[in-house]
């Protein structure tokens, strides 16, 4: 590891830079895939709703197949290695949509293990970035260096999204999806300019993965502040998912508006977590890193209540105002919250804490989609939205009532924990 490890600002670590250069083009795949896989089922397969709909929901159920046994298996691999082969994983699977549309031959099976298999890797790059974070920048740094991918997220669902869109306009939705796989494949050319070096644990005589998993669930369970971060991010997603799975139904269907004014409502809710992601580094020095985590739920979570004011003329201002103010919490607490739980996990423990929180966030958002559409179902789309805005504005309960609360700093970092025998470049 360098020297300039030291540092106070991420910026100055190298590995650090070409991390975050690397995410950024394949964040900008991710997005621009995210709107032109779905119009290559409308455009080029005919796809109904419904299939359009289960084009979705499998790459969501990625996280849920191998979420919690990619943690442990990322904890025994080269995490370098890790990203490199998800990126080529996720670039070689685009390609192939491009190339049978142009030979004639591509189906919506196909489509559907793109799909799929696309989201296996990308629990494997998630997973394995959010580990490798923590062993390139030190502790003073390591909030500034979330803040940034954070941060990064936000643009990047502000104008990848509208970057795929005016590609698939310009040059057909297949066409899109190649330059989605030339991102990946351009990040995973840039993750080789990683130098840092990684401990990897023995491999003979160690525990079985069913055991592996089980420790990573114990640590952030029986811990009452990572349990209190899973818990207050799993409400936060629950009630996000079933305000989100709503608002195309209120704006277009109920309110007569154009797909154009739901779109800019999403992001003005990017701004917001872009605007809370900017500010937790400042207010976690000034107030506290758990203070700052409790305070932004106590003072912006109930802003969600003015989502579901939402309908034609000035009412629209005003559930604005609260979706940016409730995103503005939400990129504060990804800031912190993702700072806390890595600071507080040993490094042979960092795969498997990333992917249990993985696969309560991502449990959470699968189950808010069911219950917004049961919801729905029964009791219409504004009473849907009352009922995720008011999961969301108390969210911030469990953090609450733990002891994050009352925590000042990050903790200083964890000991390795047992038997690190061999390095590995990362």
């Amino acid at each position: 590891m360098p020297n300039d490890k030291r540092a106070s600002s991420p910026w100055r670590v190298r590995d650090f830079r070409t991390l975050f250069t690397a995410t950024t083009l394949s964040q900008l795949g991710a997005d621009v895939g995210y709107v032109a896989v779905p119009l290559v089922a409308v455009a080029a397969l005919d796809a109904s709703p419904g299939q359009v709909g289960a084009l979705a929901a499998l790459s969501t159920l990625a996280f849920l197949l191998v979420g919690l046994p990619a943690g442990a298996w990322v904890d025994r691999m080269h995490h370098r290695r890790v990203l490199i082969g998800a990126d080529l994983a996720r670039a070689v699977l685009g390609a192939s949509v491009p190339i049978a549309w142009w030979l004639d031959a591509l189906t919506l099976g196909q489509l559907y293990a793109v799909v799929l298999l696309t989201g296996c890797a990308t629990v494997f790059f998630d997973v394995g970035s959010q580990s490798t974070l923590p062993q390139l920048v030190d502790r003073e740094a390591l909030v500034g260096a979330n803040a940034a991918v954070v941060s990064l997220q936000a643009a990047s669902n502000i104008a990848g999204r509208g970057a795929g869109g005016g590609l698939v306009q310009l040059l057909t939705a297949p066409v899109a999806v190649l330059f989605s796989s030339l991102a990946y494949l351009a990040s995973a050319l840039r993750l080789t300019a990683i130098g840092a070096r990684q401990k990897l644990p023995a491999r003979a005589g160690g525990p079985r993965l069913r055991a592996q998993i089980a420790e990573g669930l114990r640590h952030v369970l029986g811990d009452p502040e990572l349990r209190a971060l899973a818990l207050a991010a799993a409400l936060t997603n629950f009630g996000a998912q079933m305000v989100n799975t709503m608002l195309p139904l209120l704006f277009v269907r109920e309110l007569g508006l154009s797909a154009g004014a739901l779109g800019l409502f999403w992001a003005v809710g990017g701004l917001g977590v872009l605007l809370g992601a900017r500010c937790a580094r400042p207010l976690a020095a000034r107030l506290g890193h758990g203070r700052t985590l409790v305070l932004s739920g106590v003072l912006l979570a109930p802003a969600a209540l003015l989502v579901p004011l939402v309908g034609g003329g000035p009412w629209l201002w005003p559930a604005g105002l609260g979706w940016v103010l409730t995103m503005a919490k939400i990129g504060t607490a990804n800031v912190l919250g993702v700072s806390l739980r890595q600071r507080m996990t040993p490094d042979p423990l960092l795969g498997r804490m990333n992917a249990t929180f993985r696969f309560m966030l991502t449990g959470a958002v699968a189950v808010g989609s069911a219950v917004a559409g049961l919801l729905g179902e029964l009791s219409g789309v504004t009473a849907t939205l009352w009922a995720g805005a008011a999961v969301l504005a108390v969210s911030f309960l469990p953090l609450l009532l733990s002891p994050v609360r009352s925590r000042r700093e990050l903790p200083r970092r964890q000991p390795e924990g047992p038997a690190v025998t061999e390095t590995a470049r990362a």
